[in-house]
């Protein structure tokens, strides 16, 4: 880790690059271990055209991403690491027309090693509509 290095995840998602770009995952807020992204209402996610809901995979991008934030921020570094489990337990479908805001949270980082929980709701965050728990390595380890 440099100097003076900061992680900053706003301008990571800003740049709108890859996956979470093309998905439309924006940044809402962060703290020293967690994340809070969004992921709008769009049609495009949409998994069945007659219920309106957007579909599983894009709300477990965007919770993927948000603890991968958690770990990036507990370590201060942006370290290149792998999704080793990631558990999500949906409790609802989201609300048709509504944005999906996830908040990720690294809880524990060992030497190579970060443990992971979060949640996702549609505007009430005492109403989740999925909950996650997980971990990432890091091959070469994160800073200590």
């Amino acid at each position: 880790m440099s100097e003076g290095f900061q992680f900053d995840p706003a301008r990571f998602l800003n740049s709108r690059l890859g996956h979470g770009g093309a998905i439309g995952i924006g940044y809402r807020a962060h703290g020293p271990d967690w994340a809070e992204l969004e992921l709008p209402y769009d049609e495009r996610l949409i998994g069945n055209v007659d219920t309106g809901v957007i579909a599983s995979g894009p709300i477990l991008s965007m919770m993927d991403m948000a603890t991968s934030l958690g770990v990036w921020l507990r370590a201060d570094a942006f370290v290149a690491h792998a999704t080793l489990d990631l558990r999500v337990d949906y409790l609802r479908p989201a609300t048709p027309g509504k944005a999906v805001i996830g908040r990720g949270e690294c809880y524990r980082l060992t030497r190579s090693i970060a443990f992971v929980r979060g949640q996702a709701h549609d505007g009430d965050p005492d109403d989740p509509l999925a909950h996650v728990a997980g971990t990432f390595m890091a091959p070469d380890g994160y800073p200590r």
